[in-house]
């Protein structure tokens, strides 16, 4: 397929807002899209050339992809800089650049999208010397090559910036759409824009279906291809170890009563650790270690990998856990966020990992020697945990559990939980299955804080005087259909010192500058993928910030290196609703 063909698509959906339209322009183009394309097609929807697990990056910075652009285009690096300054989108730079150029400097040919998939791809296996030149002129040459507007989303794809807004959920229905929108009888008016869904049941069941085979394989090029097979060829995508799945989630509750309504009784509640979830693969004498943002974490922790290897009985098995850090001093656990450096180190790991060691505390099996176990209840599949977990404190232990439907007793483990440092306790259902990826009933947490929201960075303003070199005053956004709207500024509950605890402007400033887009002045914008766990007073009305709410006196609370989830529009304005008038 002509790579053209695929640009185009993202135009019409960069000018869309609407999901229900997004989806319907991505399943009418994968109608033209063959087998052998459609793979290298859904990672490029979503602006990636890799699934999520996979440990593979580009590693193009936005001044490198600029000297490649002067390379490709014969403008000055400098005269590059300009523009850039000028939109913040070296994307639209290039669009601009090349369509000036192309008619004198640049011979265009045809592009195929496996041409630019495979090509790209080269830029994260570049190693060794003149690497930086090496990349440059592998993007100098497609560049070369391409029209302004493939240009434009060759670039922004290769700084992860794709700006289309395609999130998870149109992607998923999509492949509905395509596969099964004629049997299910779907009918979708663009110049009106509603839908009719008359199977509204058999809808819902190839959504989940097709959402299933997502969670379990985390590669929507995968179960796309098995979409064209047939629904039971989505049910076939296995559980594969060494390949993550996503994890499943909780649902919020405020009190212990709101526990037992959603989860039922009795209830097998559970400490809520302040720690990073972590999703264990043992195969064989192969242990691999992944966040619950599907990142593989195994270099960088290798006590966990000591610690399953000699403490879980089982040939093969998945486990969903917790890593609590601890004093190795006073044994005592520690806040999260003093284990969370540990998430990107790349040097001295063994020293880190004695100065801020971790017990595993384990809480679920996903897959046991060779047997999925996802549609096992809770119950038994807690049973098998304590048969393969021989427990060995600050080490690897099971998670400490009371199953009962008395609320005095399940109101004393909760403050007892607390008492002991966690932030709260877990509720689970012991009849129910493990649903990846999903905030389902099964599940609760309540926390004895007021409910916080995960929201990414998307804006700064570099400070002044002391703080001069630090970026600060961090400008938030929450999520909505795949696009970041803005809901307020933040610049509370940042230490200036590192031995103050918790995290500093100098480690923020550190991972945001890579990241900056754009400047005007001292502010600044960044490309979102900082993520900061905020907590706030109030949720108030306000016309400033595009989401139209603000938060009244936030605070960051931690960094959450450990997440990928931001929390979405939807629950901003739940929470602006349920809060308590007086």
């Amino acid at each position: 397929m002509d790579y053209k063909k695929l640009c185009e698509v993202y135009e019409r959906l960069e000018q869309s807002a609407k999901r229900l339209q997004k989806t319907f322009i991505i399943s009418e183009f994968l109608k033209s899209v063959h087998e052998s394309d459609l793979g290298a097609i859904m990672l490029l929807l979503q602006g990636s050339l890799y699934p999520a697990a996979d440990e593979h990056k580009i590693g193009v910075a936005s001044k490198l992809l600029a000297r490649a652009i002067a390379v490709a285009s014969g403008v000055s690096h400098e005269g590059i800089i300009t523009e850039w300054k000028k939109t913040g989108d070296l994307g639209i730079v290039s669009q601009h650049i090349i369509s000036k150029k192309s008619q004198s400097t640049l011979s265009h040919q045809k592009l195929s999208v496996r041409k630019v998939f495979e090509n790209l791809k080269k830029l994260a296996e570049i190693e060794g010397a003149g690497t930086v030149d090496r990349k440059i002129q592998l993007i100098a040459e497609l560049l070369t090559s391409a029209s302004p507007l493939e240009a434009k989303y060759i670039c922004r794809t290769i700084l992860g910036e794709l700006r289309v807004g395609v999130g998870a959920g149109v992607l998923r229905d999509s492949i509905v759409w395509v596969n099964f929108g004629k049997q299910l009888k779907i009918s979708y008016d663009p110049s009106t824009q509603e839908i009719g869904i008359p199977e509204r049941e058999a809808y819902t069941a190839a959504v989940e279906a097709v959402q299933r085979g997502f969670d379990l394989s985390a590669d929507w090029g995968m179960v796309a291809v098995q979409a064209q097979k047939g629904l039971k060829d989505i049910e076939k995508i296995p559980l594969a170890i060494g390949v993550p799945i996503k994890c499943m989630l909780a649902i919020k509750v405020s009190d212990i009563d709101s526990g037992f309504e959603e989860v039922g009784e009795p209830a097998a509640i559970e400490y809520k650790y302040d720690g990073l979830r972590l999703q264990i693969h043992k195969n064989g004498k192969k242990i691999r270690v992944f966040t619950r943002r599907l990142e593989d974490v195994t270099r960088q922790f290798p006590d966990v990998v000591d610690s399953v290897s000699r403490y879980a009985r089982a040939d093969s098995c998945i486990l969903d856990s917790e890593a609590v850090g601890y004093d190795p001093k006073t044994r005592n656990y520690v806040p999260f966020q003093h284990i969370s450096q540990r998430i990107k180190r790349k040097h001295d790991i063994e020293l880190l990992a004695q100065k801020l060691p971790v017990e595993v505390n384990v809480f679920d099996i996903l897959y046991l020697d060779g047997k999925n176990l996802i549609e096992e209840p809770f119950a038994e599949r807690r049973k098998m945990l304590k048969k393969i977990i021989e427990a060995s404190p600050r080490k690897i232990v099971l998670s400490r559990q009371l199953v009962t439907d008395d609320r005095e007793k399940a109101q004393a483990f909760y403050e007892e939980s607390l008492k002991a440092g966690n932030e709260g306790v877990m509720m689970k259902a012991p009849g129910a299955p493990y649903k990846p990826g999903a905030r389902v009933g099964y599940m609760v947490k309540l926390k004895s804080m007021m409910e916080t929201l995960d929201l990414v960075i998307v804006g700064a303003e570099w400070g002044e005087g002391k703080r001069s070199s630090w970026l600060s005053s961090f400008t938030l956004a929450c999520e909505s259909h795949g696009k970041y709207i803005e809901v307020g500024k933040v610049g509370t509950g940042i230490k200036e010192k590192e031995e103050q605890g918790g995290v500093t402007f100098a480690e923020l400033t550190a991972l945001l500058k890579p990241l900056i887009i754009e400047e005007k002045g001292t502010s600044v914008r960044v490309r979102p993928r900082v993520i900061v766990e905020v907590s706030y007073e109030e949720i108030q009305k306000s016309p400033t910030y595009g989401s139209g709410y603000a938060l009244r006196f936030p605070r960051v609370v931690r960094l959450r290196e450990d997440k990928s989830e931001v929390s979405s529009l939807a629950l901003v304005e739940r929470l602006y609703k349920e809060q308590k008038k007086t």
